[in-house]
């Protein structure tokens, strides 16, 4: 993580209500600059609403919050200037091509990336002179990420910037928000994928319910909650679930899709009292395996869910 001088973000007791939902529910946090940083959370968890509170696009109830040191309330355009904004949902001119999008998009600012530049950056140089309304999904949700990045901004906001991507294109967005980094940018990005966030983000914010739950570099957060490795296998109502949970190195027990996840500090005991349970109960234990505690497992033991829910 690149930290050099003031924060490029800095949320201080963010609040925000719709009725009696309570969306943002005292939130803080700062992002420094050259930080690459992700929020995780379930649908509703309240990562959506926070950004555009950041981005200007929904005012704070209450709290502070400073992007550039300026206050987004008192300075809206001042920062609009400096940051590039890709929404989690794509709509665009639909009889507009690429090329000309890109253009419209760009003469809305002082600083501007030259259009073919920024097509080939994101690899739309075949689709060019294609209309944004016969794009694939996957290449409309590349366009919006190009449209946010004309301006060359210091600080981006990605939300859930590679849904609806094919693997290949997702790792393009991932070397693409790399590069952003290593040319001293800020990112904060949301995200459904684990991978995703273990690979690209410096620190992480998990939320739920409007709050931050946990915050910081994906190997303490795996540290801070699981000293134990996972034993795995498909879930089978054969097996008592209150028995798993006793069975030798157990600490503790989870099931998420079908999969029981057994957390254990002497693996060798939980299998060992796992294969003689199987055999008692003529059950055999399909798809066993053994792994490290992952950012996934910290976030169903924080939120009781799949990020996926």
């Amino acid at each position: 993580m690149t930290q050099s001088g003031e924060p490029v973000i800095r949320v201080a007791d963010l609040k925000k209500y719709y009725g009696d939902v309570k969306a943002v529910d005292g939130v803080s946090f700062e992002v420094a600059r050259g930080e690459v940083f992700g929020m995780l959370g379930p649908n509703g968890a309240g990562k959506t609403t926070t950004i555009e509170v950041l981005e200007g696009l929904r005012p704070p109830d209450s709290g502070t919050v400073e992007v550039f040191g300026l206050d987004v309330c008192k300075h809206p355009d001042s920062i609009k200037e400096r940051i590039g904004v890709q929404l989690q949902s794509v709509s665009l001119y639909p009889r507009l091509t690429v090329a000309e999008l890109l253009d419209l998009f760009g003469s809305f600012f002082k600083n501007r990336v030259p259009t073919k530049q920024m097509i080939d950056a994101v690899d739309l140089g075949e689709r060019a002179k294609a209309r944004s309304m016969d794009l694939s999904g996957g290449q409309q949700q590349r366009l919006s990420i190009a449209l946010a990045l004309v301006n060359d901004p210091d600080l981006v906001f990605l939300d859930e910037p590679t849904t609806g991507l094919d693997p290949q294109a997702r790792r393009s967005l991932w070397d693409l928000v790399k590069g952003l980094q290593a040319k001293g940018k800020s990112v904060m990005l949301t995200t459904h994928y684990m991978e995703e966030a273990t690979e690209l983000c410096d620190r992480v914010a998990i939320m739920d319910h409007g709050r931050i739950l946990e915050m910081g570099t994906v190997p303490d957060l795996i540290g801070r909650r699981f000293k134990e490795r996972a034993v795995f296998f498909d879930s089978n109502a054969k097996l008592p679930s209150d028995r798993l949970g006793k069975l030798g190195g157990v600490t503790r027990a989870a099931v998420e899709d079908g999969q029981t996840v057994l957390y254990s500090k002497d693996v060798p005991a939980t299998i060992g009292g796992l294969l003689a349970m199987a055999d008692e109960l003529s059950f055999e234990p399909r798809n066993l395996g053994i792994r490290q505690a992952t950012l996934e497992d910290v976030f169903l033991d924080l939120t009781g869910r799949a990020l996926r829910d």
